[in-house]
């Protein structure tokens, strides 16, 4: 099985957002960094090059196959902000229906810029999905 690429770093994640060349997603990358740290108590680490993680946890694929990941951050991608959500497709649905404007794929979902979206709604996606993951791991 090939390894995973994406793996936390020791880099700085503030100089990583303030590095952002696009005015708005530097913005709203930093906007987004309050946000996740007031939402999980848990410090930011740069993940790869692009993805800021918040906590840790062991995946599990169903082919029984386990990685140390997130379970929650954001990456500000040209061509949208990706946020990861590690909530089942159920628990998602609820919070996407009063989100705002975004689009989703099976890991991420996508949004232009944070004026988009209902802030109190994404941090209350942020809150249930670290409290899931921790309590799951206790």
């Amino acid at each position: 099985m090939s390894e995973l690429k994406t793996k936390p770093t020791n880099d700085s994640v503030e100089k990583f957002l303030k590095s952002i060349e696009h005015p708005v997603r530097r913005a709203d990358g930093l906007t987004l960094l309050e946000i996740f740290k007031e939402e999980t108590g848990e410090p930011p680490t740069l993940w790869g090059p692009s993805i800021v993680g918040f906590g840790r946890y062991q995946y599990k694929y169903p082919s029984g196959k386990e990685m140390e990941w997130f379970p929650v951050g954001f990456s500000p991608r040209k061509q949208s902000l990706s946020i990861y959500i590690m909530l089942a497709k159920e628990k998602l649905e609820p919070f996407l229906k009063k989100l705002g404007k975004y689009k989703i794929s099976k890991a991420c979902i996508y949004i232009n810029k944070l004026a988009d979206v209902d802030e109190k709604v994404l941090r209350e996606m942020i809150h249930s999905s670290i409290n899931l993951i921790n309590h799951k791991n206790t």
